[in-house]
């Protein structure tokens, strides 16, 4: 078991230790390998956690680890409280919660509470029959009168939401996967058999839950068809994105489950709950979820995930939508993660990426809220390239090539340039590591003072010790179509942001009033000259 969590070296029990923090994510599959089958592993992890407490960040998010058949690579789980063999062992996974705590690292991990695995054991008991006690723990229906399915639900990975199984004479709902069948939240029951997953890893010491797609843990109960979703412009590669996922997620009901959740990590100390809700019109569901002192203290935020590009609009209307007026909860940012294409893929050109990278950090450590910073993007790895027999992911696969794909998110990090796979495993890895990855290895940025490692190192550092960028308001000051300038304010402390994310310079027509001195500049910015892809960061003299 772990130590206590106000006995975690060098960090204060009296802090509210998440408000504000930067938290790494770690997709286990692909961060490091200890035993040579060519798959990342909790001892793996734990043998680089040195090197992620060198990155200055409060936690780190572990991607599922759990008993799996791995048809969604852990997010189709079969068993809740056991850890997967290509993982490890539960002693594993202590060994890693007491390495992280003693270098002073929280540990966040997920917890799937809208779907499992049609290999877990409350499935297998629930299709059995319709009279069983686990018969309604799932969302079962009966077929409509010429057979088809219940309602016109699409699934996210495509096709109908509805799987047919004879075994009940019914059809059962899923979201996700056909192998993803959808829990039953509804149902104090199976609320109550959550509620002990989550007992079980708090009793064990983490430090908190990321709770996945927790939107789609209710439904509506009397399976009201979605309405047509009306022509953008963009292109539609799945049934899913022809309707409003008005009926088939985000009911009422959920907060009532989830101030269940808030009510049980709260009788542990220090725990933190961070809940992601995606899709086309997320933030009222978001808001929902964060409101008040009884429910999820804060939602991840999709605005940046999937933004085709970086504008200063984009950065206006993701951060005015969580004021710091006490209007809303308070807000998490990412811009990478293990299922969107990489940052920099998306937002610049091969030859403005290294400049993107560190403009982008840049932004991130600069915004209020919390920040997540997702593994290989200290390195700013681009989106890898993966042909189509590379490929693993489901959804990559379904939608190739209209879509990037998850997968060329998920390639193995690379720690050492001039290794067997950049060091990641001894044995031919899961995904190959891109060429491009190669260069940008841990072990060559390590020897470069102005890598974007030491960049990523520097201004996480520089995040912790300045209260307006860790805890601050913020307030835009102008958003245009090419330069951004916003303020930081703590107390008596005042900070000017400025950024241009365009392919030309802009200089500032007047400074702003008051006397301003550069704290920080990337991409060879100066007082008040932006060149493309570059950002500073100003403090306000206050004269005696």
């Amino acid at each position: 078991m772990s130590a206590r969590h106000g006995q975690l070296s060098g960090l204060d029990p009296r802090r509210e230790w998440w408000r504000g923090a930067c938290i790494y994510q770690i997709y286990p599959r692909s961060f490091a390998d200890s035993n040579g089958d060519g798959i990342g592993d909790l001892p793996g992890i734990t043998a680089h956690l040195p090197y992620v407490a060198s990155l200055g960040v409060d936690a780190i998010w572990l991607c599922p680890f759990f008993t799996s058949p791995m048809r969604d690579f852990g997010y189709d789980v079969a068993d809740y409280c056991g850890v997967d063999p290509i993982f490890g062992t539960l002693e594993d996974f202590d060994r890693l919660l007491e390495s992280a705590h003693t270098l002073g690292l929280r540990v966040i991990i997920d917890q799937v509470y809208s779907h499992t695995s049609d290999q877990h054991p409350w499935f297998r008991e629930s299709r059995a029959d319709r009279t069983n006690p686990k018969a309604d723990w799932y969302v079962w229906a009966d077929p409509k009168a010429d057979g088809s399915p219940p309602s016109n639900w699409q699934s996210v990975f495509g096709g109908p939401a509805w799987a047919w199984d004879a075994r009940r004479g019914q059809y059962y709902l899923h979201n996700f996967l056909t192998e993803q069948p959808d829990l039953n939240v509804h149902d104090v029951a199976v609320q109550d058999a959550l509620l002990e997953v989550a007992r079980f890893w708090l009793e064990r010491g983490v430090d908190g839950f990321r709770v996945d797609a927790i939107d789609y843990a209710m439904h509506d109960p009397q399976l009201t068809d979605n309405p047509p979703m009306p022509a953008t412009g963009r292109t539609r590669s799945r049934p899913l994105d022809f309707q409003e996922p008005r009926n088939n997620k985000s009911h009422p009901d959920i907060v009532r489950f989830i101030e269940r959740v808030r009510a049980l990590t709260d009788s542990f100390d220090g725990r933190f709950t961070v809940a992601e809700v995606g899709g086309e019109d997320c933030e009222p569901a978001m808001k929902s979820f964060t409101s008040g002192a009884r429910r999820f203290n804060t939602a991840y935020g999709f605005n940046f995930l999937y933004a085709d590009t970086l504008t200063p609009q984009l950065v206006r209307a993701a951060t005015e939508a969580w004021p710091a007026d006490g209007s809303t909860g308070w807000p998490s940012w990412a811009f990478s993660n293990h299922d969107a294409p990489r940052a920099v893929s998306r937002w610049a050109a091969p030859a403005d990426r290294r400049a993107c990278a560190r403009a982008a950090l840049l932004l991130l450590v600069t915004l209020r809220g919390n920040i997540f910073l997702y593994q290989g993007e200290e390195l700013g790895l681009p989106q890898a390239q993966l042909a189509l027999a590379d490929l693993k992911d489901p959804e990559a696969i379904s939608n190739w090539p209209l879509i990037l794909g998850r997968d060329g998110a998920r390639t193995p990090m690379p720690w050492v340039a001039d290794a067997a796979h950049a060091g990641f495993s001894s044995a031919c890895p899961w995904l190959p590591v891109p060429e491009a990855h190669v260069a940008l290895a841990v072990d060559r940025q390590e020897s470069e003072p102005n890598s974007q490692l030491a960049l990523t190192r520097h201004l996480i550092a520089l995040r912790n010790r300045v209260p307006a960028l860790r805890s601050g308001g913020l307030r835009i000051i102008d958003a245009g179509a090419e330069v951004l300038l916003f303020v930081r304010v703590h107390e008596t402390e005042e900070l000017l942001c400025a950024f241009n994310f365009a392919r030309r310079a802009h200089t500032l027509p007047s400074p702003p009033t008051g006397k301003w001195s550069v704290l920080e500049a990337v991409g060879g910015a100066s007082a008040w000259t932006l060149p493309p892809w570059s950002g500073l960061i100003a403090q306000r003299l206050r004269l005696p």
